[in-house]
């Protein structure tokens, strides 16, 4: 393959700076500007476009005008990693998770919860197989791939709503978010302490499930069998529901 040469290359890459922040980069000379505001245009509407059908609370959070603002800011201002257009909004989210600040304090969550229903919906990944019979407070655990718990400072599944808070509630948000054999991808709300009990087994597998639950005992200064009966009936649900299963065992 031909290398681009060095005069062509950085034409392109004025132009493309240019298409990008047309308010603070000027147009090369010779291009036609009738031309040119066409090319601005089909840029911006494109990513536009392909942002607002991946984040629609969030559009319905700000309004049209501060979010096409916000994604002119970021059209400008980050350097994309990837070619692909499936993985712009996954960049997106880390984007706003790295701005000082943002038009609404809950945007950067907000935004990480609706990636994640596409990004299950498309990770190549198998539910556990069934395991009828098992005592989850005595096998060794692992977590389905499909199966992610979700903590955020936020109430993120209530904003967008005519009564969406203006605060975060005192204690964090816990989620569970699946999918389903059927393809289905389903949220539920968890208690907080459940969320980090998904989240170690699924950092930490191959534990019982009564380790599991004496580590989070112990972190939350609590007596070594104070999670014991809450957390065995939460265990059988999650196997029920295939969310966790036995531990592959170590070849």
């Amino acid at each position: 393959m031909t290398d681009i040469p060095p005069r062509l290359h950085a034409q392109q890459r004025a132009f493309t700076a240019h298409l990008r922040d047309p308010a603070q980069v000027v147009a090369p000379d010779g291009l036609d500007a009738r031309r040119l505001a066409i090319y601005q245009r089909l840029v911006f509407n494109n990513v536009l476009g392909l942002l607002g059908n991946g984040f629609p609370v969030c559009v319905q959070l700000l309004g049209q005008a501060d979010w096409q603002a916000l994604v002119r800011t970021f059209l400008a201002g980050h350097h994309a990693q990837t070619p692909l257009f499936t993985e712009l909004a996954a960049e997106f989210v880390q984007w706003l998770q790295g701005q000082a600040t943002l038009p609404h304090p809950a945007l950067a969550e907000l935004a990480h919860y609706e990636w994640v229903e596409t990004a299950l919906y498309q990770l190549e990944a198998q539910p556990l197989p069934p395991s009828p019979g098992l005592d989850p407070m005595h096998a060794a655990l692992q977590r389905s791939p499909l199966a992610w718990p979700l903590l955020y400072h936020w109430p993120v599944h209530r904003l967008g709503t005519d009564d969406a808070q203006i605060q975060p509630d005192p204690g964090p948000t816990g989620l569970l978010v699946r999918r389903d054999p059927d393809g289905q991808v389903r949220f539920a709300t968890i208690s907080p302490l459940a969320a980090q009990l998904l989240a170690r087994i699924g950092e930490q597998p191959g534990r019982t499930g009564t380790a599991y639950l004496h580590g989070l005992a112990a972190d939350h200064g609590l007596a070594a069998d104070a999670l014991l009966q809450p957390g065995a009936a939460l265990l059988l649900q999650f196997h029920a529901s295939g969310v966790i299963g036995p531990a592959t065992p170590a070849s």
